[in-house]
């Protein structure tokens, strides 16, 4: 695993052979993250990394300087490994959750995020159903950008907040960007009502 840019740029790690988890490609996740640094400021940000696996996509937000990120993953070996990175990195910022990303979604999620990122397994059951628990969760607040990698077989456009999608490869990302104004738009809709 090799981390791409910032503080820790081109230190690589060694993962265990034994690792179930399917890591974003180094090319795709370059370009995804020149896509957020276009977007939003990665420097302050406060990070989820949703299935978070060989953690590759956490510390690459700690490499460019975010200010905290949540990495949820389940897995044993996958959690064991994100831990020793983040002890030889020394750097304490990172917050490791050992649960189910689906039900941290739907059960713990209580604080919002800047920037949220979520590379469920292609062939996981409910796959489909990941972007509308996250995009109706407290994780998001007017301005959260979310990333959710996928395979080609799925489009998720018609979703509130939609921006846009990338393809890097078979690498596929649908862009959600909750407006800075989503709180008055809200606001104004249930004056309407009324």
């Amino acid at each position: 695993m090799r981390i791409i840019r910032g503080k820790y740029g081109r230190r690589r790690f060694n993962v265990p052979t034994n690792i179930t988890a399917r890591p974003t490609t180094d090319f795709a996740r370059e370009n995804i993250f020149n896509v957020i640094e276009n977007i939003t400021d990665i420097e302050g940000a406060r990070c989820l990394d949703l299935f978070a696996g060989t953690g590759a996509v956490s510390f690459e937000f700690l490499s460019r300087g975010a200010a905290s990120v949540t990495s949820v993953e389940k897995s044993p070996i996958q959690g064991r490994f994100i831990e020793k990175v983040a002890r030889e990195l020394k750097d304490d910022n990172l917050r490791l959750l050992r649960t189910d990303a689906v039900r941290y979604i739907r059960e713990s999620a209580s604080q919002p995020y800047d920037i949220i990122f979520a590379d469920p397994p292609y062939d996981m059951p409910g796959f489909g159903d990941i972007p509308g628990a996250v995009l109706s969760s407290p994780l998001l607040k007017p301005g959260t950008v979310f990333i959710m990698e996928h395979s080609k077989a799925y489009n998720f456009s018609s979703l509130p907040h939609f921006d846009h999608h990338r393809a890097y490869g078979s690498v596929n990302f649908s862009i959600f960007i909750v407006p800075e104004d989503a709180d008055e738009a809200d606001g104004e809709e249930k004056i309407a009502e009324q």
